[in-house]
């Protein structure tokens, strides 16, 4: 117990000691030296691993505080590929010195760009050190790293992507670096630009963890997309990746060409994995469903409205909106494929591509009223359910060139009836003589 006791009281006094120590003017003028700018460098790029990095003139603000107006590092060799902060002030642990630490408890970044990369475990080489090494701290330990407004940053097709003006918390696990980022708007190829609720990721050197994201259109909004995922970064380059969405508006995600035409809110879920991160070794499957779906000015329907002499074929409100989908590379089936809008018409079916080719096989459903611009139209709708008249139709040829069976079947029943074949030509020719003409004349 008395030696204990003496322990304790040495520590005590040790501890005192390098506090009053750090109150020294002859401290400040080190703090502030070149050499120990240096010193920092060559200590901060190890413990982050990076070749080398670079500190602006440090100042000294208080007896355990420091800044320096900026630090820059390249070539990182883990998960940090490059680092550049702002208006950098850390606070100093003293005690850090008896386990040969440099320790800050706190760094806090005012603004600063981070790019991060997958990389691959390469030993690292130790330099020699002189005799007295042993008795000087041999690592820069940092508790957490905070920036009020950062850029996460990554290459993805040859292009800058990432989390830009973010609120950045980076934490130590073990020899690499947690990332938990809060608000800030992720930009990438492929992708509409998304607010950024929260991401909270890892990086080691066998594996990327994304523990969580929570991204969305508006962050204010009630819509969500969530997802989780891990992929392999040694031998095992496996990709597991889980999503759900919710009440996503399926307008910012359309091609431009398709903006004006399709509207409403999508939900549903994903799964994808694969051997590798190759789009060829990927296999998955989920569900869509839209809510409040609209499609509007689409020709095919401006010219199935022409010839029913129904407008109200022009603009669609759809009650159900809903399909599952899975794939196993090259081929996507889509299935449980529903779409409705009550008392007008609904599609149910599947439907498979496989390298461009198109198969598959839907059953149509429409009311009376919208069929009887066709006559006879029960010899091709020949199946009465629901209120609706049915028929089956069959896809085949490309996505680029879709065919189906249907277009056939009608004309027949025209050929069959040169009565409403004429019917048929003169509200054709009515509606172009208005066209052309105004509809006054």
């Amino acid at each position: 117990m008395i030696v204990l006791a003496a322990i304790a009281i040495f520590l005590l006094i040790s501890a005192a000691a390098c506090v009053a120590v750090f109150y020294s003017p002859l401290v400040t003028h080190y703090v502030e030296s070149e050499s120990f700018r240096r010193a920092m460098e060559d200590e901060t790029a190890k413990g982050l691993h990076f070749p080398r990095s670079r500190y602006s003139p440090i100042r000294r603000t208080s007896a355990f505080t420091a800044h320096s107006e900026s630090f820059e590092a390249r070539d990182g060799e883990k998960a940090m590929k490059s680092l550049d902060g702002r208006g950098i002030t850390a606070t100093f642990d003293p005690l850090g010195v008896f386990i040969r630490q440099w320790r800050f408890t706190d760094v806090r970044v005012q603004s600063g760009d981070v790019e991060i990369q997958i990389y691959k475990a390469n030993p690292e080489a130790v330099a020699p050190k002189p005799w007295f090494s042993i008795f000087l701290p041999n690592r820069v330990y940092l508790k957490t790293i905070e920036s009020e407004q950062a850029n996460i940053t990554w290459q993805f097709r040859g292009e800058r992507a990432g989390f830009f003006g973010t609120q950045l918390f980076i934490t130590p696990h073990g020899p690499d670096f947690e990332y938990v980022a809060t608000s800030g708007r992720l930009k990438m190829v492929l992708l509409p630009n998304l607010d950024l609720r929260r991401a909270h990721l890892l990086i080691t050197k066998t594996l990327l963890t994304i523990y969580d994201i929570d991204l969305a259109s508006d962050v204010g909004s009630g819509e969500s997309i969530r997802a989780q995922a891990t992929a392999g970064i040694g031998k095992d380059r496996g990709v597991d990746l889980r999503a759900n969405f919710n009440q996503v508006r399926i307008r910012s995600w359309l091609p431009v060409e398709w903006k004006e035409h399709l509207a409403g809110s999508a939900s549903g879920d994903l799964h994808w994995a694969g051997k590798d991160p190759k789009l060829e070794s990927s296999s998955g499957e989920g569900s869509l469903r839209v809510s409040s779906g609209r499609i509007d000015n689409v020709p095919v329907l401006e010219k199935l409205a022409e010839l029913a002499q129904k407008k109200s074929f022009e603009h669609l409100e759809l009650n159900d909106c809903s399909l599952s989908f899975g794939w196993k590379y090259p081929r996507i089936d889509l299935s449980n494929i529903a779409i409705e809008e009550r008392g007008k018409f609904r599609i149910e079916g599947e439907m498979s591509i496989e390298q461009r080719r198109l198969r598959g096989t839907i059953r149509l459903g429409l009311t009376r009223e919208y069929l009887d611009w066709l006559p006879n139209p029960e010899e091709v709708f020949s199946r009465s359910e629901n209120g609706y008249l049915w028929t089956k139709v069959h896809l085949f040829g490309t996505i680029d060139d879709p065919e189906q069976d249907l277009s056939p079947r009608i004309i027949e029943l025209f050929k069959q009836s040169p009565g409403a074949y004429l019917g048929l030509f003169f509200r054709q020719f009515e509606g172009w003589l208005k066209r052309a003409f105004g509809a006054d004349h």
